[in-house]
């Protein structure tokens, strides 16, 4: 027997670099795709159209985005945690929100999940940077979350049986809310658990969600315990349809949809929650949970050009491709819950293997595979694993394994509030947050020691009304209008910043907050001409080509170019297209934008050799079709398939 193992390793896998956060603060409002029309919200289930109404996010403030990865992979390391019993190893990433990569079943030999041979990320989170494969814990906000990409804190802690388990814990930003994730595999199981908990340590109520992402190969069948579902496609329409068959296919196999598509499955109270996913062979995957986890989904790329596109931009050509299954506190992820002040949700889940047959009709395949789960991992057992975890949540972390960010730590230093179980040390303070400590203790901000961009701002009520008793100094006046601005207030925003100017020894930054103000209010030839100035003013006073100042020279240009270019202002574009580093304008998003230039300066030729040279656009968005439309306007040629990031049908009212 061996008994249950945590340790530290690594893997190597081909990995591009993840590079310098975009240091300007998204003050834009999100441009989500999962968002749907007022007109479907009529049809819905009151409790749903409630929820989907609850605080929808509309920006990501404090977050910033990440752009700055590119698609040049190389060999590198990327540290792993192992948990290991007899039967099952689970490799997990804390680097990298603390992804289950890998969940192998030694007595099959079967890996479990679809498991990514690359690190390759693509613009899918909130804030941009996520790659593909793996269990992923996504919690903020609707879509993958900001973490998918950072560090978490790790360490072990005694598991329920006596034995180890993994503790994951963050400080969620976008909600403010601190969450756990808890993994153990009981000697002699097949199944890995999963206890997570997310607290609400304020004075009022927060919005809540969560979604359990797994990834899984998608030639297989998708198993659920219901006969509807709700259809959202990138046409933004949510729809109720049957299961498994809606226009004469069968949705529950991925590859016989042609659109990429989600299917939240309408499982009945009372009846047990799980998902699994079977191939050809009657073998796969099966996730269940305690009740609280409601939801579960379908998320298919389906078969058309730009969903094969997006499988293979994700990873290596002549991979294989995947689908997602999925678990949620919701029905559906357009929907926030609310978490009342001082509370807590919490639940467990169970990940393993299950051999069932597949194919038949879908109500006795249901029922035979729930009585398979049931006798592989009964229900009340699952129930049970629940309560006996349920002591050990506030279990305090032994060994630390890895460490997350600073954040949590600088709230607990903010409200002495006690969160037993995952402690947030001062000692994980760090640069980011030193001017905030400072503010904290001395009512302070301080103005920095040399010039460079400005820090992250942060947007809470209670670090906004702190900044506005401190002395009114040049940058405390531009994240005080960071911070009014994410607030609503914008007229009060854009008056901080005009304070602010006479007196700052840098103007690119607050220009370009007064830029983006006057883009809001539709007044963009002032905006582009801000635009220009605050670009002049960065390039006088950049100090070198380090990693912080390539990153606002290229945020601060990207944005510029756009703005001029959209007041038919060519000639001052092309000025600041000059000034972008060389190894920037290289970047495929930039080669985008000079199509756009050339294009704007009558160049049709020229902007076609650029899209005939082999442009990739690292930073392609989900749902985006800037090439499509860019392409559109060069020539009349239909687009080439290495461009067809298309994740709509030609015909929009409808998803296949």
């Amino acid at each position: 027997m061996v008994v249950t193992t945590i340790r530290r390793d690594a893997v190597t896998l081909p990995a591009a670099e993840l590079g310098a956060d975009n240091p300007l603060p998204p003050l834009r409002p999100l441009d989500e795709v999962h968002r749907i029309e007022d007109r479907d919200r009529e049809e819905l289930p009151p409790d749903m159209a409630r929820q989907i109404g609850y605080a929808p996010l509309h920006s990501l403030l404090p977050v910033r985005v990440r752009d700055g990865y590119g698609r040049t992979r190389e060999p590198r390391r990327i540290d792993t945690l192992v948990i290991e019993n007899n039967r099952v190893r689970v490799t997990v990433l804390p680097g990298l929100g603390g992804r289950i990569a890998s969940l192998f079943h030694k007595p099959t030999g079967r890996e479990l999940l679809y498991r990514n041979l690359v690190f390759q990320p693509a613009c899918f989170a909130l804030n941009g940077a996520w790659f593909s494969g793996g269990i992923e814990w996504n919690i903020g906000a609707t879509g993958h979350t900001t973490l998918s990409c950072s560090p978490v804190h790790a360490a072990t802690v005694t598991a329920p049986d006596g034995g180890r388990m993994l503790r994951l814990w963050e400080w969620e930003r976008l909600r403010d809310l601190p969450f756990q994730v808890d993994l153990w595999l009981p000697e002699d199981s097949d199944f890995l658990y999963v206890g997570v908990r997310v607290r609400n340590p304020h004075e009022g109520p927060a919005p809540v969600y969560w979604w359990s992402n797994i990834a899984v190969p998608e030639e297989c069948r998708v198993l659920a315990p219901a006969e509807e579902a709700w259809h959202f496609g990138y046409e933004r329409r949510l729809h109720r349809v049957p299961v498994p068959s809606y226009d004469g296919v069968d949705r529950t196999y991925p590859l016989n949809s042609t659109h990429p598509a989600d299917y939240f499955y309408e499982v009945p109270d009372g009846r047990r929650r799980w998902i699994a996913a079977l191939g050809e062979d009657g073998h796969g995957l099966v996730q269940t949970s305690t009740d609280a986890l409601r939801g579960r989904k379908l998320f298919v790329w389906g078969t058309g050009t730009g969903g094969r596109r997006w499988q293979e931009w994700l990873t290596e050509p002549g991979t294989g491709g995947y689908c997602e299954i999925q678990a949620g506190l919701a029905r559906t992820q357009l929907e926030h819950m609310r978490l009342d002040a001082g509370s807590e949700v919490s639940w467990l889940e169970a990940y393993g293997p299950l051999s069932a047959g597949r194919e038949g009709e879908w109500a006795a395949v249901v029922r035979r595979t729930e009585a398979r789960l049931e006798a592989v991992l009964p229900r009340a057992e699952v129930a049970s694993a629940y309560e006996a975890w349920k002591p050990y949540a506030d279990a305090e972390p032994g060994e630390p394994l890895a460490v997350g960010s600073g954040w949590g730590a600088l709230e607990v230093l903010r409200t002495g509030t006690k969160l037993p179980g995952t402690p947030f040390e001062e000692s994980t303070l760090g640069d980011a947050q030193a001017p905030w400590r400072e503010l904290l203790q001395s009512g302070s901000f301080p103005e920095p020691r040399r010039v460079g961009p400005p820090g992250e701002t942060l947007v809470a009520r209670h670090w906004r009304d702190m900044l506005e008793t401190a002395p009114a100094r040049p940058l405390t006046e531009y994240h005080l209008g960071v911070a009014q601005w994410h607030s609503g207030d914008r007229a009060q925003a854009v008056r901080s910043w005009e304070r602010a100017l006479p007196l700052a020894p840098s103007l690119w930054p607050l220009l370009r907050c007064l830029a983006v103000a006057d883009q809001e209010a539709a007044h963009h030839e002032r905006a582009a001409h801000r635009y220009a100035e605050a670009f002049d003013d960065l390039c006088q006073e950049r100090r070198d080509d380090g990693e912080s100042w390539t990153a606002a020279t290229a945020a601060l240009g990207r944005e510029a170019i756009e703005a001029l270019l959209s007041v038919g202002r060519a000639a001052d574009a092309r000025a600041v297209w000059r000034r972008l580093h060389p190894a920037t304008r290289e970047r495929g998003r930039f080669r985008l934008m000079e199509a756009r230039l050339l294009l704007a300066e009558g160049d049709r030729a020229g902007a076609r050799a650029v899209f005939d040279s082999g442009l990739e656009v690292a930073d392609l968005r989900e749902g985006e079709e800037t090439i499509g439309e860019l392409w559109a306007r060069i020539t009349d040629e239909p687009l080439p398939a290495c461009h067809d990031f298309r994740m709509r049908p030609e015909d929009a009212g409808r998803a296949g």
